[in-house]
């Protein structure tokens, strides 16, 4: 009976933040209500404050999800030492298909994350110097050129996932795969023309 209550608990809980998520990305924080979101939710005020003391704690609990799943997505996105110079555009574009991929996934907590949060120009900044630690690492593996600083390209990186994930991936213009390897080709291949 216990188990069964704890799961059914924890879709409730499930339930609240999905909503609220929807409710914050369109209402944002201020135009969002209590009764809007159980009632999206499908449940009751009282089963709100089971899980959430206030209207701050839930959005707070949204806002860290992100930050933190963002945050794992970087540090996994690192290139190991030792991969083939033909490889690489690949296995770039596979880390930044799973970036954009997340953000799909989670369409309302990435405009949560990224712009309406209080704290959006911190979470970005934070992210770009974990990629600005990633692009380091990797330069000093060999992958990069050792003129480039890389503050500037993970930033600049950041920036433009960023603006093509509004731009593009979040109003369904582009999907993910597509995205990451025009990022991939822009910024590893250049936009010169070649004479080829």
């Amino acid at each position: 009976m216990d188990k069964a209550r704890g799961e059914k608990g924890r879709r409730s809980k499930e339930r609240l933040l999905r909503a609220a998520a929807s409710e914050f990305a369109l209402q944002g924080f201020h135009g969002t209500k209590i009764s809007s979101i159980v009632a999206q939710a499908g449940l009751t005020q009282p089963s709100f404050y089971l899980y959430f003391a206030s209207k701050e704690a839930i959005y707070e609990e949204l806002v860290g999800e992100f930050r933190s799943r963002f945050k794992e997505l970087i540090t996994r996105s690192r290139l190991e030492a030792g991969i083939q110079t033909e490889h690489l555009p690949a296995r770039i574009k596979a880390g930044l298909e799973r970036i954009f991929s997340f953000f799909i996934l989670h369409g309302d907590l990435t405009r949560i994350g990224l712009r309406a949060a209080g704290e959006a120009d911190e979470i970005k900044a934070e992210i770009a110097e974990m990629m600005q630690e990633n692009l380091i690492v990797e330069q000093e593996a060999g992958y990069f050129r050792n003129d480039l600083d890389m503050e500037i390209a993970s930033a600049a990186l950041m920036g433009v996932i960023e603006q093509l994930t509004f731009t593009y991936l979040l109003t369904g213009y582009k999907d993910a795969s597509s995205l990451a390897g025009q990022v991939v080709e822009i910024f590893f291949n250049g936009m010169m023309a070649t004479d080829e």
